[in-house]
């Protein structure tokens, strides 16, 4: 998923924080205090995955005012997992996106005709293999989001690739396709995670967050042909409902406010004819006072006019065999 942590794990939040920036602990860059670098090193760091040309196409499908993607981040059971927690009662949580969320979200997709993108953490695909065919069988696509909702950023680079492939390999015989873009897990994207997108092959990522409309991402200046499909905390549903039970964090944000969010966004990129796209978690859109935000907001886009809604990857292939040249 793409939320911050649940529960127990927000009270570790800041210490992971500075243990990835290397505050922490022995940690220290090997080129001194940040204020010291060179040049060398700032640009180093802020090339290593850049973004690059835009992607975003002349005209969408069938002349379609904007693209739509939706997206669900099945985390499921995986957050007090990934922390290994053990609490019945956190777990449950993630249990309800399956018991509740999912089948909600799979009602409206399929009252709508609207096809999605649904990423899994391995483990939580292998919790709930039927759900994982069943959606696959909907025509929705199924994409990689980590092994158990690992952090990227605290992993050495072989730990991380591992997990990515076997991820992807989970995913492919549980689906019966194989995926073909990434989202990691709460956008965690490392020094590493590019090169190993690149590895796999794949033709997207949805992690980054450069610009509103696709771009292609750039390697150490150099192109990748990997097109990135932008997300935002803006427009992500957990950023605005998650809570800690022993913490001040608190879900302040009522749905119709998020609702009213959601759809200036979308306004936004429908004005400028570009792409929108949105992250949910069936454990938190999933709930009865908040699952008529993603119906109304369906309804909305809808009224506006033409709107292409497509999974993660359709748009991504569209924009890759239409990029202008480089």
């Amino acid at each position: 998923m793409t939320r911050p942590p649940d529960e127990g794990v927000y009270r570790r939040t800041t210490e992971v924080e500075q243990q990835e920036s290397g505050v922490l602990g022995n940690t220290k860059h090997p080129d001194g205090e940040p204020w010291a670098w060179p040049e060398s090193t700032w640009r180093r760091i802020v090339e290593r995955a850049r973004a690059g040309r835009n992607l975003k196409p002349a005209t969408w499908p069938d002349r379609a005012a904007c693209a739509v993607a939706l997206s669900f981040d099945a985390d499921h059971d995986t957050i007090p997992l990934r922390d290994g927690l053990e609490s019945p009662m956190m777990i449950s949580q993630g249990q309800y996106g399956s018991r509740r969320g999912v089948p909600r979200i799979r009602a409206i997709l399929e009252r709508e005709s609207i096809p999605a993108t649904f990423f899994y953490p391995a483990v939580s695909a292998l919790l709930y293999p039927s759900e994982v065919r069943a959606l696959s069988g909907d025509g929705h696509e199924i994409g990689i989001h980590s092994w158990i909702h690992e952090r990227n950023n605290l992993l050495p680079y072989e730990v991380e690739r591992e997990l990515s492939f076997r991820s992807a390999d989970t995913l492919s015989k549980i689906a019966g396709t194989a995926p073909v873009g990434m989202r990691t897990a709460s956008w965690d994207f490392s020094p590493n995670t590019l090169r190993i997108i690149r590895e796999m092959g794949l033709l997207y990522d949805s992690s980054l967050m450069a610009d509103d409309d696709p771009y292609e991402l750039l390697e150490d200046g150099e192109p990748t042909g990997i097109v990135e499909l932008p997300p935002e905390w803006i427009r992500d549903d957990a950023v605005y409902f998650n809570m800690a039970r022993f913490e001040g964090l608190r879900p302040y944000t009522p749905p119709s406010a998020v609702e009213e969010i959601f759809k200036a966004e979308f306004d936004g990129a429908f004005d400028e004819g570009g792409l929108f796209v949105l992250t949910m978690h069936p454990d938190v859109i999933g709930h009865r006072s908040r699952i008529g935000i993603l119906q109304r907001l369906i309804t909305h886009m809808k009224a506006r006019g033409s709107c292409w809604f497509a999974t993660h990857a359709q748009v991504a292939e569209w924009c890759r065999q239409r990029a202008a040249p480089a």
